[in-house]
């Protein structure tokens, strides 16, 4: 019975968030070349993201359209307008949260190398080395972290996405660099063997950063899908494993990590202009903002907000966890990344949009919370890099604050 009373509930405050324009066109973009999210079949592009798209699209009466785009281009055709949001297995990554915007997280993965099964080499750290050859899908998120983790390796992008399985098999790679979702289906019929994974990723539908009645909706409506079980069907029959990413509490901390990743590029642009990580003023401006969001969101949803207080404290928690993380980066200038991005054009806009989500998933949480079950949670899902442990629970029980939970501990 607690269990289809939360489900009621989170139908209720579903069913109540902002509508978007149901039964407009909707426009996806999808790769096509990266099963099981999307890929060329006999019947035309299919797989778990399309399954998605096409299941949403009738929902609001839409005609769905279905653009094709190459993994170097996603951001670009984004910003281009040329679909309205990309289903393909796309990664959370903060580049990405700065040209748009995510939808909660729908599926897990972890990186992994696949090598040869008489391969001599049986460790990640063996792969980073002059005369080891791996090869990647060009312009993805693999490219970028194989280059993070294997700087002294030889790296071949190479497009489209299949070119990397058959570089691998005819031996002219050492490794291809592929995650936990796609590798089962590379090695079927060869013997491959899984190095890793050595990467935790979360993948979402990535929208139009001005596609915010969208996104609502399209948040809304996966919320319902994994309350009901939708979510976990179509995974299974698409052979995904993972947990429950569209529930509200894990949504919720995926949203407050994928803030934090954005702070090393907020730090490296403050460093660069000269400006104080600190600026006391704003912070509080950034608390009154998003308890003002908080209550927004509960009206809409026709539901009561948490506590004023508690929604404080889990803003200055966040903002106190934003300060640890831009302190704990490396000094040197160009240390962290390459391209600096404009902080009030681009970074403080993408925070915002994060926040919108944080606020509406607030107001979505389970009247009843257990401490454990939420400080368990935030281990979880807290992965920002330089977020320390100490953070990590004054964030969870900020959160199990906001229902009263943590309260004596």
């Amino acid at each position: 019975m607690a269990v289809l009373r939360a489900l009621f509930a989170l139908m209720l405050v579903a069913a109540a968030l902002p509508q978007g324009a149901s039964g407009a066109p909707l426009r996806v973009g999808t790769s096509g070349d990266y099963p099981p999210f999307s890929s060329e079949g006999p019947a035309g592009l299919q797989g778990f993201s399309l399954t998605v798209a096409r299941a949403f699209a009738e929902s609001r009466g839409s005609e769905l359209t279905l653009i094709r785009f190459r993994w170097p281009e996603l951001v670009a055709d984004l910003r281009a307008a040329r679909f309205d949001a990309a289903a393909a297995g796309v990664t959370v990554r903060p580049e990405r949260s700065v040209a748009g915007r995510f939808s909660v997280p729908v599926v897990e993965s972890g990186a992994v190398v696949l090598v040869r099964a008489g391969s001599p080499r049986n460790r990640l750290a063996e792969l980073d080395s002059p005369d080891v050859r791996l090869v990647v899908n060009r312009g993805g998120h693999l490219e970028r972290v194989a280059r993070a983790r294997f700087p002294r390796a030889d790296i071949q992008a190479l497009s489209p996405n299949d070119a990397v399985r058959r570089a691998l098999v005819a031996g002219r790679a050492d490794g291809a660099i592929t995650d936990t979702v796609e590798a089962p289906r590379w090695m079927r019929g060869v013997a491959l063997r899984a190095l890793g994974p050595f990467t935790r990723d979360r993948k979402a539908w990535l929208l139009r950063a001005d596609g915010e009645a969208l996104a609502v909706e399209l948040d809304r409506w996966l919320l319902e899908r994994e309350g009901d079980g939708t979510l976990a069907r179509w995974r299974e029959a698409h052979g995904i494993g993972g947990p429950a990413t569209a529930s509200p509490l894990p949504a919720l901390f995926a949203a407050l990590d994928e803030r934090l990743a954005l702070m090393p590029l907020v730090a490296e642009t403050k460093r660069a202009a000269g400006l104080p990580v600190e600026v006391p003023q704003r912070e509080d401006r950034v608390v009154e903002a998003g308890v003002a969001a908080v209550a927004r969101a509960a009206a809409s949803a026709g539901v009561t907000p948490p506590p004023d207080a508690a929604v404080r404290h889990l803003y200055r928690a966040q903002i106190e966890a934003a300060k640890n993380v831009q302190r704990s980066l490396p000094v040197a200038p160009g240390s962290f990344a390459g391209a600096l991005f404009d902080l009030d054009t681009e970074l403080r806009p993408a925070l915002l949009r994060i926040g919108e989500r944080i606020a509406r998933l607030l107001v979505a949480l389970p009247e009843r919370l257990e401490c454990a079950t939420v400080r368990e949670t935030g281990r979880e899902h807290l992965r920002a890099r330089h977020l320390t442990p100490a953070d990590v629970r004054v964030l969870a029980d900020a959160v199990a604050g906001l229902r009263g939970a943590c309260a004596s501990s």
